[in-house]
């Protein structure tokens, strides 16, 4: 989808979750996009993470705490019914956190989780946060990965509690700006192995649609 304000992706997944639930969208969806500058901050996060609001901030349904996004960060929302697929929901962080561990062995990049903190780290330096909400066992935002992102601006928060230099990129690792497309599709080959799925062709709206009928029982 590009670069897409805030608001209207939140929106849109709103209007996904209420479309499932109410029964007339059997399928799946993952999300794919880009924010403008923007920081959000979990229902129960602390607003004093916030250390400084240049950029619009949204107090979202999602857990965690403050986060940045911004160009250069792939965002993806998973539209999930966690019934269907068989997954609690803190089975279901851990396999969004394999999908990106997967994903970025795409670029040579090890990395991995840590018991006790949600997202994906290298080494001591977390390059992907993760935030979910369920409403009526759907699942809506999700996780952001840090690929091309200007780190600087982890400054402005402190990251899920963290310093700002607790941040890291795919580009700060591998020394070179990486092709957003080539990261995508590496995500959703990723998502398609580890939760079992069929992902369909990428839709003009710019997301992914997941045939209900694949997923794992």
């Amino acid at each position: 989808m590009g670069i897409v304000d805030y608001a209207v992706a939140w929106n849109l997944q709103k209007e996904l979750v209420e479309s499932k639930a109410a029964g007339n969208e059997e399928r799946d969806f993952l999300i794919l996009l880009e924010h403008p500058h923007v920081i959000t901050v979990g229902r129960k996060g602390n607003m004093d993470n916030v250390l400084d609001p240049r950029v619009p901030v949204y107090r979202v349904e999602r857990g965690g705490d403050a986060t940045y996004h911004g160009p250069g960060q792939l965002v993806a929302y998973p539209i999930v019914n966690l019934v269907r697929t068989n997954f609690a929901l803190r089975d279901f962080v851990r396999a969004l956190e394999r999908i990106i561990i997967e994903a970025l062995s795409t670029f040579s990049i090890s990395s991995s989780a840590i018991e006790g903190k949600t997202g994906v780290w290298v080494g001591n330096k977390k390059i992907a946060s993760i935030g979910l909400a369920v409403d009526r066992w759907i699942t809506y935002h999700g996780l952001a990965l840090n690929v091309n992102t200007d780190l600087a601006y982890f400054k402005m928060i402190r990251p899920c509690g963290f310093s700002a230099e607790t941040m890291t990129s795919v580009e700060e690792i591998t020394g070179k700006s990486l092709d957003m497309r080539r990261v995508k599709d590496s995500l959703v080959r990723a998502y398609a192995r580890v939760m079992g799925a069929r992902m369909e062709a990428e839709s003009e709206r710019g997301d992914y649609p997941i045939e209900p009928e694949s997923l794992v029982d």
